[in-house]
């Protein structure tokens, strides 16, 4: 009775999951580039950039890939999934100028519903940032909230920080399915930011 048990609860999580994941998510291929290099532009390109490794990095995983970590002191898959939402919260609450709280808040259970909605940070932020001039880049600030103290860090250090640490550990994950048996799809192209089908 209880492998049935088992079986209908991941059956039901995964269809719910599969409700509330909209059939065409952001980042499957990197958007048309902007007309004009300017500083808000060239910070969209590097968020769709991480959008289009994250995006591919987490098609296809299975429960097996979630579960894997290097060492036992090394984090799993599923605990890089949640960092990595943690820190698109960052990048998208940079972009509006406003608080991230600190440890996030209210972090969904489930994997498939961190990936739509990390994407959907990285979206949105990139409409934000969209361009944006120098001067108004300026004004932003990477602004944390722990417990109702806040602290502000210009925006430079978003881009070395949260920004880039998202395609460090989005690689993290590349690399241990592929080591787990479950590399890439095929196909996948981040110079072009295309994916062709095999």
């Amino acid at each position: 009775m209880r492998p049935l048990f088992v079986l209908f609860f991941f059956i039901n999580t995964y269809t719910m999951a599969q409700e509330n994941t909209p059939s065409v998510l952001p980042f499957k291929s990197i958007p048309l580039a902007a007309a004009d290099y300017t500083a808000g532009n060239i910070i969209v390109r590097m968020i769709e950039g991480a959008g289009y490794r994250y995006y591919w990095a987490t098609e296809g995983l299975t429960i097996e890939d979630l579960d894997y970590q290097p060492s036992e002191s090394g984090q799993s898959v599923r605990a890089t999934i949640e960092h990595i939402y943690g820190l698109s919260n960052i990048v998208y609450h940079t972009s509006l100028n406003t608080a991230s709280k600190r440890p996030a808040e209210n972090l969904p259970k489930d994997w498939l519903v961190l990936r739509v909605k990390t994407l959907h940070n990285l979206e949105e932020a990139a409409k934000q940032f969209k361009n944006k001039t120098p001067e108004e880049l300026a004004s932003l600030e990477v602004i944390f909230d722990r417990g109702g103290e806040k602290s502000s860090f210009p925006l430079w250090n978003m881009i070395n920080g949260p920004l880039s640490d998202i395609i460090y550990h989005t690689g993290q994950i590349v690399s241990f399915r592929r080591t787990n048996g479950n590399p890439l799809p095929k196909g996948v192209n981040v110079f072009t930011g295309k994916t062709s089908q095999q």
